[in-house]
């Protein structure tokens, strides 16, 4: 059927008259969450105290770096970076007065004690640790940069 798109797991298929069909598959993973924030040295080293995440790196211009998180990578770049990118600017989540409607998931086997190190680094503290009726346990705290942040155990854990 010319001009149909076709969707399976792996790969998307354009349809043949798309000018940007070719190739025409496209393998895709999920492989950043960018924060954008005022001080990207800061979140890395609030990072590392608060979670415990290693820093991968910083570079040397001081407005993107990356902390050591598994298969997706949790990185960091400047506010003027992103005005780089967004010519019509973009929503600054250390100065909203609520937290923005995203969070990022660290999962632990003691969210308890995860809480309260964020917390002691830091933290504001917006959920205490509550059983969920799915069965994880969850807290939420907002970083100084004003990340949000879930703490939370496995599902099925």
């Amino acid at each position: 059927m010319a001009g149909a798109v076709s969707m399976d797991a792996d790969a998307i298929r354009l349809p043949d008259d798309n000018p940007v069909s070719h190739p025409k598959e496209v393998g895709m993973h999920f492989g950043y969450t960018i924060i954008y924030v005022p001080d990207v040295a800061a979140s890395l080293a609030f990072f590392t105290r608060a979670f415990g995440l290693a820093r991968r790196f910083l570079h040397e211009s001081g407005t993107y770096g990356e902390l050591e998180t598994g298969a997706t990578t949790l990185a960091f770049a400047a506010h003027e970076l992103g005005e780089t990118h967004f010519p019509g600017g973009h929503v600054a989540a250390h100065s909203a007065a609520q937290p923005l409607g995203m969070e990022i998931a660290l999962v632990t086997a003691d969210v308890p004690a995860a809480h309260r190190r964020a917390v002691a680094a830091g933290a504001s503290e917006l959920a205490a640790p509550t059983a969920k009726p799915w069965g994880q346990i969850v807290s939420y705290v907002r970083c100084p940069d004003g990340t949000l942040v879930e703490l939370c155990t496995a599902m099925g854990a």
